[in-house]
């Protein structure tokens, strides 16, 4: 059996059905029950959808004229392919061309200065609903280790030298106060986690002193743990309220983790994987809360892989006529709303894209820069479609590039894969998840309609 967690990396090409052809742009939606690759031997795995449905394309009714070159790119890339909850037939395909997809471009900016931000653990640390310029500041040079590396050889340790000093001194500097921002119910926690840090760091001086470049990014990882962690510890309670309308249904007040295995087959490199999945409910509780209650259904459980393409990879389309999660209760399928958090808001946007709102160079607080982010597939045109069908993002193209990229604000994206991420690219159709398990955070959901019904 090949190795859990600790996958091992092998190259295969994506597996595409006649329908799905190759997409460059993502739009999802959800997948219609055209075709589909559910098989009840597979466990669990979270894509998105990958039958052929109609992919939904997002409409844009203004800058069409400001983003044509953009716009006539994505529709012949979009001409090729549709990524919804399902894909749809070229005709419709034909037909969405007129969703000029113009794209609200957003500033160079990004959520510190520099380039964009793509690892994913420093992605959901700058998303934490809190302002502590200390502890921050601690962060930074301990990221700016991974830049460090690039140096060839040993040379990129007199570089990482510097990062180290950079963090401690910060620390030293600012720990009252990091301390004077933590939650009081949390602050037993935050001491010792600093305390942590703080010894972290001088024995991280002694690696790049020993001149251990192979133990630099380990001992980078853990210590950056430490800073989220301190980080997590300073969000008091839940920052804001839900909208009334929202607010009996499953909610994620705070983040979860879960562990999703999949088995993968026809392939001699690697049998199953597990792959980490941090969920963010302080940015998108709904969307969050809505999978963690599916999850705990064990909804999941024992479907397919409905699309892999090498853009991106998608699941949740359940067999039968049903194109997302038939809640027992009113036996009608369940339904979330588009939910975006915009960077400099106090709660996210619901049903509306940012597009809609006007707001063309916001940015948004969970973006899609990193390979393996996750976000729940819609319908074409209509924004609060989405039930079960989820897909992670691959790779960047001309149309969705870190930080300027065309689905932010359009699809709700609600967590990130933070470990094995990159063995998402070796995943097709077909291959099953085994299970999907919360391992952490279970306890920030309210509203678990799974403890009432099935």
């Amino acid at each position: 059996m090949a190795a859990i967690i600790s996958c091992h990396r092998y190259s295969s090409s994506s597996q595409l059905t006649s329908n799905q052809k190759f997409v460059s742009h993502i739009l999802p939606s959800k997948c219609p029950k055209r075709q589909f690759y559910h098989n009840a031997t597979t466990q669990q795995f979270k894509p998105l959808c990958s039958s052929r449905k109609s992919t939904p394309f997002v409409p844009v009714d203004e800058q069409r004229d400001r983003y044509s070159s953009i716009k006539k790119t994505a529709i012949s890339i979009a001409l090729a392919v549709g990524f919804v909850a399902g894909f749809p037939d070229l005709g419709y395909l034909g037909q969405a061309n007129a969703a000029a997809i113009a794209p609200a471009l957003p500033d160079v900016s990004v959520l510190i200065s520099g380039p964009p931000i793509k690892d994913p653990g420093a992605l959901l640390r700058y998303a934490l609903p809190i302002d502590n310029k200390a502890i921050r500041e601690v962060q930074k040079p301990l990221e700016d280790i991974t830049d460090s590396l690039k140096i060839a050889g040993v040379k990129a340790l007199d570089s990482v030298e510097r990062n180290i000093r950079q963090a401690s001194r910060a620390l030293k500097q600012g720990r009252t106060l990091i301390v004077g921002g933590l939650a009081k119910s949390k602050v037993d926690d935050g001491v010792e986690l600093l305390n942590k840090l703080e010894l972290g760091l001088d024995e991280f001086q002694k690696i790049v002193e020993d001149r251990k470049r192979d133990a630099v990014a380990p001992k980078q990882k853990e210590l950056l743990s430490y800073v989220g962690g301190v980080e997590e510890d300073m969000v008091d309670g839940f920052p804001y309220e839900v909208p009334e309308e929202y607010k009996n249904m499953p909610l994620l007040k705070g983040r979860a983790t879960v562990d999703m295995k999949v088995k993968v087959k026809d392939n001699p490199s690697i049998n199953e994987c597990v792959f980490r999945i941090v969920l963010d409910g302080y940015n998108a509780p709904v969307t969050a809360g809505n999978f963690v209650d599916l999850v705990e259904r064990h909804f999941y459980d024992g479907m397919e892989i409905q699309r892999a393409d090498g853009f991106v990879v998608q699941t949740g389309d359940p067999e039968g006529p049903a194109e997302g999660f038939i809640d027992p209760s009113t036996e009608k399928t369940r339904t979330i709303p588009l939910e975006i958090m915009a960077d400099g808001e106090k709660a996210p946007f619901y049903g509306e894209t940012l597009e809609d709102l006007g707001l063309y160079k916001a940015q948004t607080k969970l973006p899609f820069n990193a390979f393996g982010t996750m976000a729940m597939a819609r319908e074409e045109f209509d924004n609060n479609s989405a039930s079960s069908q989820v897909f992670w993002l691959l790779k960047e193209s001309e149309l969705t590039p870190s930080n300027a990229n065309i689905l932010d604000g359009r699809y709700s994206v609600f967590g990130y894969v933070t470990q094995n991420e990159d063995f998402l690219a070796d995943l097709k159709v077909g291959d099953v998840i085994e299970s999907v398990q919360v391992v952490a955070g279970l306890d920030n959901l309210v509203n678990p309609s799974y403890k009432i019904a099935g």
